[in-house]
């Protein structure tokens, strides 16, 4: 799927700024440089809460790695999965990306903390 007008209108007036521009540059340099020190001094620590990884099918990362198993490296519980698209997920498969985090934040088991909020959803959606 190709990216929708609206979309690139979105993204050419986003970084029609220069301070888009400047943080997007930053994000970069920070890969390259002080993240890797950060990872250096995670080593051995993993993430422990439900971790949802998603990549496209036709990018770089289903053709060089298995995604899965590398953030299996940085995370306890890792779920995710190819997406039929490239590297824009939202832009190229927006219904599989929104079902994907859809189905990753629905509880499966009411927790304490969703038992708590019930009276406040039924208010809200009732």
């Amino acid at each position: 799927m190709a990216f929708t007008p609206e979309a690139i209108a979105e993204y050419l007036r986003c970084f029609r700024r220069t301070e888009v521009i400047h943080s997007t540059c930053e994000d970069y340099r920070a890969a390259a440089s002080i993240d890797l020190d950060h990872d250096e001094a995670d080593i051995g620590h993993k993430v422990a809460c439900p971790l949802l990884v998603l990549w496209g099918q036709k990018g770089a990362m289903e053709q060089h790695y298995d995604v899965l198993e590398v953030w299996r490296g940085y995370a306890d519980n890792v779920q995710g999965q190819a997406l039929p698209c490239g590297h824009f997920l939202p832009e190229e498969s927006a219904a599989e990306t929104a079902q994907a985090l859809m189905t990753f934040l629905q509880p499966t088991q009411p927790t304490q903390q969703s038992k708590l909020n019930e009276p406040y959803v039924q208010r809200r959606n009732g």
